[in-house]
């Protein structure tokens, strides 16, 4: 029996995972020798267990230790990474996308870690493609697009070799419906290191769990956000159409509450204005946006996202402060131009 199998077995009677166990782990779930077969059962068997804080942060170190280091330790204190866990199945639209858009347009250094759909039909590294974002750019010119664009996407695949062996296994258990561990590490395996975040969680009962694994993992700033649509449904983001169950990451840990459009004078919007789509859809859904077309809830969510952003980055005193001058960005041409920015930087 192979070690990975061993690792299984252990799971399967609801045993947690040491450190040490974690890292060996880590590196036969990327091995090429490894079956296919094994990779999938240990990683059904540690989502039906249950990961633990301590298995997450685990895993989290051990994929930071073999990352690629794209060399932007200059940015990163004063950096934020806007990320969704992904996994929630609600069909939302790519909020975090237009969130870093705008922060990078009010000055503030972004660092978006993020991949192609695997659970949805246009994710992040493909409406950031479509937007003229070059996801294959070496290093360097990341670091110049910091230096003019003020902010970068790192893509995934790019940054994290060792998970070659291992995206097969994820999209088939995608597939099936199941969630892995890798759902939840991607946020916290940013290889930019930025010291703040909004982490947007799949499920009410990770929020409280990731916001103390990102503290734990040196995190300076930052909130993990759940949106409640309904009984039993959400979404991975901070929304003004949901109850949001928030929880402080690092110097705002100190926050735990319930958080609603109408505690920051915004209407509650309908989910119906969240949802997106291919990326066609979500094309066009960011040109209604940006030329005032786009539905309420989505503008006012986008607006929130970003305002929040401010407040951990503590550039604001409280997130009322931030949502006038989030909204002119958003609306008044700033973001338009970036994009139009950004086209001209990755054609050079």
């Amino acid at each position: 029996m192979s070690s990975l199998a061993t690792l299984t077995e252990q799971l399967r009677f609801r045993r947690d995972l040491s450190d040490a166990q974690v890292d060996a782990a880590a590196r036969d779930l990327a091995a090429s020798d490894v079956a296919d077969a094994e990779k999938g059962d240990f990683l059904i068997a540690l989502s039906d267990k249950g990961e633990s804080p301590a298995e997450v942060a685990a895993f989290a170190v051990a994929f930071r230790s073999v990352a690629i280091d794209p060399g932007v330790q200059e940015w990163a204190p004063r950096a934020i990474d806007i990320v969704g866990t992904g996994g929630d199945h609600a069909g939302g639209f790519n909020v975090s996308s237009l969130v870093v858009l705008v922060l990078a347009c009010s000055g503030m250094p972004v660092m978006k870690h993020g991949n192609r759909g695997v659970t949805s039909k246009c994710g992040s590294a493909d409406l950031f493609s479509a937007l003229g974002f070059d996801i294959s750019a070496p290093p360097a010119k990341l670091q110049e697009a910091l230096r003019q664009l003020g902010y970068v996407f790192f893509f995934a695949p790019n940054y994290h070799p060792s998970f070659k062996h291992i995206a097969p296994v994820r999209r088939a258990l995608a597939a099936q419906g199941r969630r892995t561990v890798f759902n939840i590490l991607g946020p916290l395996i940013n290889p930019g290191r930025p010291a703040n975040i909004i982490l947007g969680v799949f499920s009410p009962s990770w929020v409280e769990k990731l916001a103390h694994a990102l503290t734990s993992l040196g995190t300076e700033s930052g909130l993990a956000v759940h949106g409640v649509i309904g009984e039993g449904r959400g979404i991975d983001e901070l929304t003004t159409a949901t109850e949001n169950q928030v929880q402080g990451v690092g110097r705002m840990g100190y926050i735990s509450d319930t958080w609603r459009a109408s505690d920051f004078g915004l209407e509650q919007a309908p989910f119906s204005d969240l949802i997106g789509g291919d990326i066609k859809d979500n094309l066009a859904l960011v040109d209604a946006v940006l030329g005032g077309r786009g539905p309420r809830g989505l503008v006012d969510t986008i607006v929130l996202n970003a305002a929040a952003g401010l407040r951990i980055a503590g550039r604001i005193g409280n997130i009322q402060e931030g949502l006038a001058p989030c909204r002119e960005l958003l609306l008044g041409g700033a973001v338009r131009a970036r994009i139009d920015a950004t086209r001209e930087f990755f054609r050079t």
